[in-house]
């Protein structure tokens, strides 16, 4: 119910970025976001739940395209994959720090609440608080930016105005012209099939454990938190790793790869305990690296509201995935009994959307020249 309602209104948001406001989209998702997490806590039947989960989805719908809007607005094609890495390391954090706060708080009885409920209370108030600090210190753009020196803002705008410009000789993509693209369409499927495996996994991995060790919830809530601690620095480093090489494709194919050995290993069995979670470990945290050179890709086509437009539809399709990924392993699980078949599953998906990217053909002259040379500055705007 959650992706039924973030997969329905992702594109008219990321729209909504770029043409109006990026700093008044996004502390509305926040604060929404937060409000309608809250209000879950203190839901009482089944239909309750499900109502609250679709209102949370529609509430944060257009967050991760609209702040990928958002960093091209401010980082050149050359820098692009670290702040994508930079802002993705929130993905990772918070199955480290998610888990063991879900775990404390499920022992909780305060007020009349049960743990499971404060879980959402205390999850809802974060967004809130943040979206209101959004409200006061987030500009839109670079030359809005008064706590940056005159000098730095002037070249950042020149060299991210040169960066369009080189783009839009290329080809001036309208919304439908990039909808049809061959290389868009190829990265939607290759993002769905990612997110398929990686969500199935995300929601799957303490049932894993626990399935496979017969440890505590505690001991398994600590075992989730390392895949998320190996992603972070996987993505930092492959994010610059990406950008000092001006190359995104292998970027984002190898450690799908990673991912898809690590799931097949495990899917033929007969393995020791340690090897077992060893591999869950490094499928789990090494396949968050190819999430900031993924994104880079789209960034490096297309500007403006086809860009928009774009980063809405890859994500919301992509996280389509959210809805197949756990179903078809829950299945798999119901239907073999053990969790190896799920595990071959995953493993594929992660290898097809590496295989994928190589179709995509990415003549981005932006990418290959030598840096921008530092612009002379220029008068505000």
């Amino acid at each position: 119910m959650f992706f039924i309602g973030d997969v329905l209104f992702e594109i008219p948001g990321a729209i909504i970025v770029e043409r109006w406001s990026a700093w008044k989209w996004l502390a509305r998702i926040m604060i929404t976001w937060g409000i309608a997490t809250v209000f879950t806590a203190f839901v009482r039947t089944g239909a309750q739940f499900y109502t609250a989960r679709f209102f949370v989805g529609v509430a944060e719908a257009s967050f991760f395209p609209g702040i990928i809007v958002y960093l091209t607005h401010w980082f050149r094609q050359a820098d692009r994959a670290k702040a994508i890495a930079a802002f993705f390391s929130a993905v990772p954090s918070t199955a480290v720090a998610g888990s063991l706060l879900a775990t404390w708080l499920l022992r909780v009885h305060w007020q009349g609440l049960n743990g499971w409920r404060w879980i959402f209370v205390i999850e809802g108030i974060g967004p809130i608080m943040l979206g209101i600090i959004t409200i006061f210190f987030l500009t839109d753009r670079p030359e809005q930016a008064r706590w940056l020196p005159e000098d730095e803002r002037n070249r950042i705008v020149a060299e991210l105005q040169r960066e369009m410009i080189a783009k839009k000789r290329a080809r001036d993509y309208s919304i439908s012209d990039a909808f049809r693209d061959r290389r868009v369409l190829l990265l939607v499927v290759a993002y769905f099939l990612g997110l398929t495996g990686m969500l199935a996994n995300t929601y799957w991995l303490p049932t894993f454990i626990k399935r496979l060790s017969g440890l505590s919830n505690t001991q398994v809530a600590l075992l989730v938190a390392l895949p998320g601690l190996l992603g972070i620095a996987a993505m930092l480093l492959n994010g610059w790793h990406s950008d000092r090489g001006r190359e995104r494709r292998w970027h984002t194919a190898v450690p799908l790869f990673f991912g898809a050995a690590a799931y097949l290993m495990l899917s033929s069995g007969t393995r020791t305990l340690s090897i077992t979670l060893l591999l869950l470990v490094l499928g789990g945290g090494l396949t968050f690296a190819y999430l900031p050179s993924f994104w880079s890709i789209p960034t490096s086509i297309l500007t403006e509201s086809a860009a928009a437009a774009c980063f809405g539809l890859i994500n919301s399709i992509g996280q389509a995935g959210g809805i197949v990924g756990p179903y078809v392993v829950g299945h798999l699980n119901e239907g073999t009994g053990h969790v190896l078949a799920a595990f071959g599953f995953i493993g594929v998906c992660y290898a097809m959307a590496g295989l994928i990217l190589f179709a995509v053909r990415m003549p981005d002259p932006t990418l290959r020249q030598p840096l921008l040379p530092v612009a002379e500055p220029v008068a505000d705007s």
